[in-house]
């Protein structure tokens, strides 16, 4: 648990699960033991157009998400929120790179927005959910320029 500076209010941290590779005369092979994908009921890719674009801020009081880059690295960042009607402008950021080198995977738990940006250009980002589509009505936007 952590106790934003901010806000005053306990969260789950993110935490980001470590993958590795194993390379031999037949090519690569990478893996992350640590990820447990019993919670996944929906998966799909997010592949953008270019650098330039951040998808901000976007997130979840409920549903928890996993991403992990398949293609090229990605900037992440996260704010928790404590107040979805008013969320605090000045909250505290996590900032992650995922890179495709390896499968490091990061869980976002629910209670989270994110801001997503391609490092360089032709990257794929799999994002993973514990809710199937129109499950539950729980998607949070903001203005991409609402915490800046």
């Amino acid at each position: 648990m952590y106790k934003s500076a901010v806000s005053h209010f306990e969260i789950i941290m993110p935490k980001l699960l470590k993958g590795n590779s194993h390379e031999d005369s037949r090519g690569t092979l990478m893996y992350n033991n640590d990820f447990d994908a019993r919670a996944i009921k929906r998966i799909y890719v997010i592949e953008n157009k270019s650098t330039d674009i951040v998808r901000a801020w976007q997130g979840h009081k409920i549903e928890q998400r996993w991403f992990s880059a398949i293609s090229g690295s990605f900037k992440i960042e996260l704010i928790a929120i404590a107040d979805w009607n008013r969320p605090c402008k000045k909250a505290d950021r996590f900032e992650f790179e995922l890179d495709s080198k390896k499968l490091d995977i990061l869980h976002i738990p629910a209670g989270y927005v994110s801001s997503i940006q391609s490092l360089e250009e032709g990257t794929k980002l799999l994002v993973m959910a514990d809710f199937a589509l129109g499950e539950l009505e729980d998607e949070y936007r903001y203005e991409a320029d609402y915490f800046e």
